[in-house]
């Protein structure tokens, strides 16, 4: 999944790298990261075990700031690697400031994520029933909870696929939802029903060649987190 973690710590290993584009951007030598943040003083690339995703294997200072987007270049980085941000800057609430480097951050332009939040007080940047409320600063490393990025390859094999390539005026798109579209649909296999290949089933298709329809528009297909309140703890 990834070049030896241990040679990152050569200075020719860690180049400046590229301010865009913003996430993660897999070359055939290594990973670009940038984030923004404008009112950041430092920001630490970690890196994370895949087959433990608490344990951090690696952490990275990234120098290079342009335009207020920090980057680097990772050589020897490769598709399926766990990462995240630890970013410093001034904890000043009332100025809606509330850097905490010891909470591990999600990559904001992240095209993948792995894992899902394990709600716990180690995941606020304040200390939980503290008398000074959202006001405190909690020291608690948050990265056992929290999801990681996931650094992907973009490329994909189509086969024997071809664009229809129909013009924008011909075009009738469908919205549905991944899982309402076929969930309680009959024809269906079961072990379908709800889901992606559910949508790609057939039967799906047909349906929606019946109707005239020529795209589909899915929503949302996002990650999405279940409030802490919502899960009843």
């Amino acid at each position: 999944m990834i070049g030896s973690l241990k040679q990152m710590t050569k200075r020719n290993q860690i180049l400046p790298g590229e301010p865009f584009p913003l996430g993660a951007t897999l070359t055939d030598e290594g990973v670009n990261f940038a984030i923004y943040s404008e009112n950041a003083t430092g920001v630490d690339l970690c890196f994370y075990d895949i087959d433990d995703p608490t344990k951090e294997t690696h952490r990275i200072a990234l120098k290079e700031v342009t335009d207020y987007i920090w980057h680097g270049f990772v050589k020897g980085i490769r598709a399926g690697q766990l990462y995240g941000y630890r970013v410093s800057g001034p904890y000043e609430p009332e100025n809606g400031h509330r850097f905490n480097p010891n909470k591990l951050l999600l990559d904001p332009n992240a095209k993948a994520v792995s894992g899902i939040i394990d709600w716990n007080d180690a995941l606020y940047g304040y200390e939980v029933g503290h008398p000074d409320g959202d006001l405190s600063f909690s020291k608690t490393d948050s990265a056992p909870y929290i999801p990681k990025a996931v650094v992907i390859d973009p490329s994909f094999d189509w086969q024997d696929d071809k664009s229809p390539k129909l013009k924008y005026y011909n075009t009738i798109i469908y919205e549905a939802h991944v899982k309402g579209l076929t969930k309680q649909h009959a024809d269906i296999p079961e072990e379908l029903r709800g889901t992606y290949a559910g949508i790609a089933h057939p039967v799906t298709i047909s349906y929606l060649k019946e109707l005239g329809i020529t795209a589909i528009e899915l929503m949302p297909v996002h990650h999405f987190v279940t409030d802490r309140s919502l899960r009843g703890y």
